[in-house]
């Protein structure tokens, strides 16, 4: 089971550090990502991350702004998120992959959690 938690109201420029906890089993051997789903759209990939921390990914919306890391010691993922933007309002979730490398497509993931809100005003 994914917790996800950390979101709220941040104005832009602003930002905020989401946090992915796993209980009931470890996730210490699984690539794990960040997703995102603003109103009116389709969930998206944000970023990647496979089970060592070695490999990342982003999408080129949030490159060189969002940082995607992981403690496997405490089971728990993370998104530090800087120079937030309006356009990054959206539902935040994480997932994780029963394989241990990192992958950018929604489909590939085997759990997810429940989603935090992210809301950045102008």
């Amino acid at each position: 089971q994914l917790q996800a938690c950390g979101g709220g109201l941040v104005q832009a420029g602003g930002s905020l550090r989401l946090s992915c906890a796993a209980s009931g089993r470890t996730f210490g051997n699984s690539g794990m990502g960040w997703f995102r789903q603003a109103p009116g759209k389709e969930r998206e990939f944000v970023a990647t991350i496979s089970w060592s921390g070695h490999n990342t990914g982003y999408t080129n919306y949030v490159k060189g702004r969002f940082i995607i890391s992981r403690d496997n010691a405490k089971n728990t993922l993370y998104l530090q998120m800087n120079s937030l933007k309006p356009e990054d309002t959206a539902v935040y979730y994480c997932a994780a992959r029963l394989s241990a490398s990192s992958s950018s497509y929604l489909n590939a993931y085997d759990y997810w959690g429940q989603g935090t809100l992210v809301t950045v005003s102008s």
